[in-house]
């Protein structure tokens, strides 16, 4: 029913008013941005595009990011636009002595969601995940498919033609957005979880291999002492479900064993979210939102953890 309601409904071209840009500018930007983000920047070349996250010392994701060179001295990142402006705040204290200016680049771009056909008629194909294309001045991010749809963000400056495609409305989109597994880190979830508890190191968002980084320590830790005992699943409700929503389990309503990461309303009706929980609960008896709420439906996730680095 999901891959039907995927194959009919997510098709066009969507406004993503919930991001935001921030520009990256300086024969450093890469350089910097690899010094502080969990993914390898320095290596970043001009068809890829990079899953990565910032975290506190402590490895708590802060923000989450889209980032893409427009050209070996300038990095743009895509984000949540309710972080944008603590996050820019931040990065910018460790610049110092490197050759990089941040700003925001919002005003000055378009971003765009193309789901399905819509990539193909903007001139795009079937891409590599995390690979670019570019279009004059525009370029086309290939993201995680959604229940099998392909999905692209578009990012321009203003004066480029928007592509041509149906209009898919905003709420379509987030829905895909959950459908795909991967979490956009927003103000309600900041500082609340390792990348790992949202499966940020299965789905491109990590590199384990690359130089230090804040919260370096922790994150690699988690991943190969066997300490993570949380992981991000799809589920279902019938009732409303936000960021930062308690999930409990119903043979323990003394305390939540999860939080809900992102969640949208499903046309099929109800809500879909990702939700980050305690491992062993699983495969429980079944889980509740809230201590004594309806039932939460876990769903198979849309990609594998990866078993080994």
């Amino acid at each position: 029913m999901i891959i039907h309601l995927m194959n009919k409904l997510l098709q066009g071209v969507a406004e993503l008013p919930h991001l935001g840009v921030i520009r990256v500018e300086g024969e450093d930007a890469a350089k910097f941005l690899h010094g502080q983000l969990t993914q390898d920047f320095s290596l970043l070349g001009l068809t890829e595009a990079r899953l990565a996250a910032l975290c506190s010392a402590k490895g708590r994701m802060q923000a989450s990011f889209i980032g893409f060179k427009r050209s070996h001295t300038e990095v743009l990142l895509i984000c949540s636009r309710d972080l944008l402006a603590a996050t820019l705040k931040r990065l910018s204290m460790f610049v110092l002595r490197a050759k990089a200016k941040l700003t925001d680049a919002s005003a000055d771009c378009v971003l765009l969601g193309l789901a399905g056909q819509a990539i193909e008629q903007s001139g795009g194909h079937a891409g590599l995940v995390w690979t670019k294309a570019d279009f004059g001045t525009a370029n086309l991010i290939y993201l995680y498919p959604a229940d099998g749809i392909k999905r692209a963000l578009w990012v321009a400056p203003v004066r480029e033609l928007c592509p041509v495609g149906a209009p898919l409305s905003t709420e379509l989109w987030l829905w895909s957005e959950v459908r795909s597994g991967i979490a956009t880190v927003a103000a309600p979830i900041a500082d609340a979880f390792v990348p790992q508890m949202l499966n940020y190191e299965s789905v491109g968002g990590v590199n384990f291999k690359k130089g230090c980084y804040p919260g370096q320590e922790v994150v690699a830790r988690s991943q190969f002492r066997g300490t993570l005992k949380r992981r991000a699943y799809l589920v279902h409700c019938a009732a409303p479900m936000k960021a930062a929503d308690e999930v409990f389990d119903v043979a323990d309503a003394s305390q939540p064993c999860g939080t809900v990461a992102q969640a949208a309303k499903a046309p099929q009706g109800g809500f879909d979210a990702i939700v980050s929980m305690q491992t062993r609960v699983a495969t429980g008896p079944g889980l509740r939102l809230g201590p004594d709420g309806p039932v939460v439906e876990l769903q198979a996730l849309p990609s594998p953890l990866l078993e080994d680095i």
